[in-house]
This record gives C-alpha cells, structure tokens and sequence, in this order.
C-alpha cells in the first residue's frame, strides 16, 4: 500500500465560491458533516495534530470550502458545517448554493468522509447530506465520532440506528470513531490510502 505521511500537512486555500475551488489531479478527500460533530478534531486525530484545522469555539464557523494538502499525495477538503442553528437565512442559503456548486461539478470527490453523531439519530440535514454523497457517485464512508461518550451497550443499537436513518447500503462501510480517543483513525486511514 503506498505510504501517507500525514505529519507533512499544509493548509492552501479557503473557497467562498465555486470559481475558487481547487481542480487538481490530485485525489480529495471530502469532510461533512453538522457544524457541532467534531469534524475538525476528526481530521487533527487523522493528522496527529492538535489543532490543525480550526476547532471552532463556537459551531458553524467554517463557512468557505478549506483544503489541506497532505504529503503533497492528496487533499482533505474540509466542507463548511450545516445544521446549525444561529447561522441566518442568508449564510444558509449561501452555503447551499456552495454545496450544490460542489457536489455538481464532476471530479470534486475522490472519497466523501461524512461524519455524524454516534450518540444521536442522524438530522434531517444528514439525511441530505448522504442523499448528496450518494448522488455523486462516488466511494463515501461514514464516521460515526464521539463514540467514547457512548455505553458499550449503546454502540450496536446506536451504529444500527444511523445506517437505517441514513438508508446506508450494507456493503457501505461505517467506521465507529472517536476523535479524542484515537479509535477507527487507522480504519479512516485505510479507506483514504486506497485513493492514492
């Protein structure tokens, strides 16, 4: 399998509109997931950092399209957090029209890593989102993170109820995480390698 060395990261760009947008021959490697989920800490666990990609004190602070360039191999495309409820009509609409941008022009996705809650039912929201990965035709995985602050007896019913809201096929792999403790990043990793 070729080697990642994910130490060698750096941060190139932030897109507001669909004209910034990187086009490269280089796989990406798309992040969503709501604002509050902990995708950025997912990606600093993948990327031994602390914080790396900004963890936002407050949620929905990532509103532009963020990529990072890992060992010059690939990129990890950071897309703006949804759901949350403080942002204004406007920026939501701005962010659809962001998103519709996105997932429509052919050759933006390598792999989608979409990340949802492990302790809650996924959101109306994430049900579009997976709607989205899906109609991109693309691999995609979803993350479940913060698994740590779930019950050993809670994880089965919890990883069961997600693939069923989501309408995830069996075969789609669903990798149960947890950004604090480390658990399923070398799972992730394995899954982002195939793209290189």
């Amino acid at each position: 399998m070729p080697n990642l060395n994910v130490n060698k990261a750096a941060f190139v760009k932030s897109a507001a509109s669909h004209t910034q947008f990187i086009r490269s021959e280089l796989p990406s490697i798309v992040f969503a997931g709501k604002s509050n989920v902990g995708k950025s800490s997912v990606i600093n666990r993948l990327l031994n950092r602390k914080n790396f990609a900004r963890v936002g004190a407050s949620p929905g602070k990532t509103s532009h399209v963020n990529y990072f360039l890992i060992d010059e191999k690939l990129y990890f495309v950071d897309l703006p957090g949804y759901g949350y409820a403080k942002v204004s009509q406007s920026e939501r609409e701005r962010w659809a029209k962001l998103m519709e941008a996105f997932f429509s022009e052919a050759g933006n996705i390598d792999l989608g890593v979409m990340i949802v809650d492990a302790r809650h039912k996924p959101t109306a929201d994430d049900v579009t989102m997976a709607e989205w990965f899906k109609s991109s035709g693309r691999p995609y995985v979803v993350v479940a993170n913060k698994l740590d602050k779930l019950k050993k007896s809670e994880v089965d019913a919890n990883l069961s109820l997600i693939r069923q809201t989501l309408t995830l096929p069996e075969e789609l792999l669903l990798i149960p995480f947890s950004a604090e403790k480390g658990m399923g990043r070398d799972m992730l990793l394995t899954e982002i390698m195939k793209m290189l």
